[in-house]
């Protein structure tokens, strides 16, 4: 049973590499079966750029009520109001109506009695809105992750 196994080693100058393998080999006639076709990215390319209601994302009318908004500061911190993430939505109609939902870092900021005021003075002065109203709320309470990368970066918080 006790059988001895032995190893024998054959030593060689080279190796013959393997033949590589072609696409031509497996298909004969490759230019034919592969023929380009229409240039798939044609249609693409010559699709006109899709326009946005004014008053929706990426409209002009609500693009310029961001920027209005962008221009009020925290007093206490000094990053805009949107970047903060005090902004929790924007709406604004076809009749130029606008609405803004924010909140403020908390119940007790010593502008939650100005800053909706001016918030509502801002949007009001964008051409376009006739009307503006800011709807304040407190739930979702306000947290440090609803800051966009820029604001965190301008804290040191990035």
């Amino acid at each position: 049973m006790n059988e001895e196994r032995k190893i024998t080693i054959e030593e060689v100058d080279a190796v013959e590499a393997p033949a590589k393998a072609r696409v031509g080999d497996a298909v004969p006639d490759v230019q034919a079966t592969f023929e380009r076709k229409r240039d798939y990215l044609a249609g693409f390319l010559s699709q006109k750029p899709e326009l946005h209601p004014d008053g929706e994302p990426g409209g002009a009318l609500y693009e310029a009520v961001i920027e209005a908004l962008k221009e009020i500061y925290d007093p206490e911190i000094p990053v805009n109001i949107y970047d903060l993430g005090l902004i929790y939505g924007v709406e604004v109609t076809a009749e130029g109506h606008a609405a803004v939902t924010m909140t403020l870092t908390t119940p007790h900021c010593p502008v939650a009695e100005s800053m909706p005021g001016e918030v509502e003075l801002r949007v009001g002065s964008v051409p376009g809105i006739a009307t503006a109203d800011v709807n304040l709320i407190w739930d979702p309470p306000w947290d440090p992750q609803k800051m966009s990368d820029e604001a965190k970066l301008e804290l040191g918080m990035l």
